[in-house]
């Protein structure tokens, strides 16, 4: 694949397809012929030169939607919880959808981060950052939903185990208030990993920024970072526990999502199923959104070289993968509510796919999840950034409508034929969820603005220089100028 683009200094790259194994060789994951100080120069510009035009026109269309938000939440908050579609039986509706929703979204960045930083998979490192500050935007995105949700939000503290004048105090056996304990100790691990991890790079910022205001601000947030040896041991060492900490969260924090679920009597909700079915949904559609955002971002900020094609590539393995698992799913729903026997799950099912009024959503995600993810099969799709940013997008629609499947079509019709109610969503519920993607892109668009969206000291890291035996390669070809940076293809060995 190569894919034609040219730089500011009108020379032309090759976008370099570094998927290829070769034995006896490692596959570069930094590109394009880069040593440490060009590196330094591609991240740091983004957030030290003028902003692009592009930037302002994202900016200014989510601010305008993050404006839809907040003006829903207020009359909301000043008319009352039925100015929503939810009625007496579909009680959970639009809120619960897209709390379950944002929470599966801030699966992929702690995965990358944590789980493959433990197993010392490299090609993270492109893509880390941005993705953990996805996973805390989206959690923060989902945190709102639930304190809504209960009506009276200046009562909120109701939920928490503080000593009260009703002696009222959280049901502990209720997986609702796990959910509290769940996402508020993710949201705070999740924060720290991304904090702690950007200390070398905010003094990076610091010592290179021309602004006073800037470098006072990078300053306190460096915290006095100097690169010295002790500071350098001890981020290796808080950076280490924090992803030993992180990565079973991955694993809980969705599980017991589903557990607000798989707890009840509910035809279709009562499965043991659930937990490793939600989080694999939730990597399926974190690593959909990690492609929606690496891709346009590696695009306009001219990061091809550091997010490289095997980035992508790799992100869309991921997405095959759970998405193999979440069809499997699909599959052994059907399969257990027919052997089991149970006339209501069979009932339920039926109604799903078949004569219900909301059969339109479950063939809308099967479509999505189980249909298109398999064009990933196919190596022409994964590696063309373009098409694969659809079906990501596509991934993400499915996500959402599995969510609606197992909430809306559980709960309309229940045990009981005269509590069946159909739900139809009013405008404030799709005002909120529009709106919450531009809480969402809000706050990104800042992070990309304002703080570095690649880890560079970790790239610097993983390339050829970082090594004590590296030498100093010969003077480069038109080919690795290119591109092409693959000394052992061009170069005799050196004979000691």
């Amino acid at each position: 694949m190569a894919t034609i683009y040219s730089n500011p200094s009108t020379t032309i790259f090759r976008e370099v397809d570094n998927t290829i194994e070769a034995p006896g060789q490692r596959a570069p994951l930094v590109v394009g012929g880069r040593n440490f100080t060009s590196v330094t120069d591609v991240v740091t510009d983004v957030n030290l030169k003028p902003a692009p035009l592009g930037w302002y026109i994202g900016f200014a269309c989510a601010v305008t939607m993050l404006g839809v938000y907040l003006t829903s939440v207020a009359y909301l908050l000043t008319t009352g919880v039925g100015v929503w579609g939810n009625n007496n039986s579909v009680d959970w509706a639009f809120d619960i959808i897209n709390f379950v929703f944002w929470v599966g979204i801030g699966h992929a960045g702690t995965l990358i981060s944590a789980i493959l930083y433990l197993f010392r998979q490299n090609w993270r490192t492109g893509i880390n950052r941005f993705a953990e500050a996805m996973t805390i935007f989206a959690v923060v995105c989902a945190g709102l939903y639930p304190a809504l949700h209960i009506g009276r939000v200046w009562c909120a503290y109701w939920l928490f185990p503080i000593p009260n004048q009703m002696a009222m105090w959280p049901q502990t056996r209720s997986p609702l208030w796990w959910d509290v304990f769940a996402v508020s100790t993710y949201a705070t691990v999740s924060m720290l990993f991304w904090y702690v991890g950007m200390l070398p790079d905010l003094a990076t910022l610091r010592d290179r920024t021309k602004s006073r205001v800037a470098q006072v601000a990078y300053s306190v947030v460096s915290l006095g970072w100097t690169g010295s040896c002790r500071h350098w041991h001890r981020f290796e060492r808080a950076y280490l526990l924090l992803a030993a900490l992180a990565t079973p969260l991955v694993l809980s924090v969705h599980s017991i999502v589903s557990f607000d679920f798989a707890t009840s009597q509910v035809p279709g909700w009562h499965t043991t199923l659930f937990p490793p079915y939600f989080v694999a949904g939730a990597i399926f559609g974190g690593f959909a959104m990690v492609l929606v955002l690496a891709i346009p971002a590696r695009e306009w900020f001219g990061m091809k070289d550091i997010i490289t094609i095997r980035h992508i590539d790799n992100c869309a393995k991921v997405m095959l993968g759970t998405g193999m698992i979440v069809s499997y799913s699909y599959a052994m729903e059907l399969f257990i509510a027919w052997y089991g026997g149970n006339h209501y799950e069979q009932a339920e099912f039926l109604f799903r796919a078949k004569d219900g009024p909301y059969a339109f959503s479950f063939w809308c995600l099967i479509f999505c999840n189980a249909v298109v993810p398999q064009l990933l099969w196919f190596k022409k799709f994964r590696l063309n950034p373009w098409p694969l940013f659809l079906i990501a997008n596509i991934g993400n629609i499915g996500m959402w409508w599995e969510r609606f499947v197992i909430i809306v079509q559980s709960l309309n019709r229940t045990f009981l034929p005269s509590a069946w109610r159909l739900y139809w969503p009013s405008y404030v519920d799709l005002a909120m969820f529009a709106g919450s993607f531009g809480l969402f892109f809000t706050l990104f668009l800042l992070f990309c603005r304002f703080l570095p969206i690649v880890a560079m000291a970790e790239v610097k890291s993983i390339m050829p220089e970082a090594h004590a035996h590296h030498k100093e390669p010969h003077k480069q070809t038109a080919d690795q100028a290119a591109g092409d940076f693959r000394p052992d293809e061009h170069h005799k060995p050196v004979r000691h």
